[in-house]
């Protein structure tokens, strides 16, 4: 019985705790037209500079 309510307590908790770690510090990725890049100081696309 115990080895099943934890078996569930982690079913549970391990998708929220990878919730909170994405929302923590990362950023969804952008998509650029060709010859732009994504500036996050800007949150723009910027023409590439090399």
């Amino acid at each position: 019985m115990t080895r099943t309510i934890l078996a569930a307590a982690v079913l549970i908790l391990a998708p929220l705790t990878a919730s909170a770690e994405c929302f923590s510090g990362h950023q969804a990725s952008m998509s650029c037209p060709q010859g732009q890049v994504w500036d996050k100081d800007a949150s723009a696309c910027v023409l590439q500079s090399s």
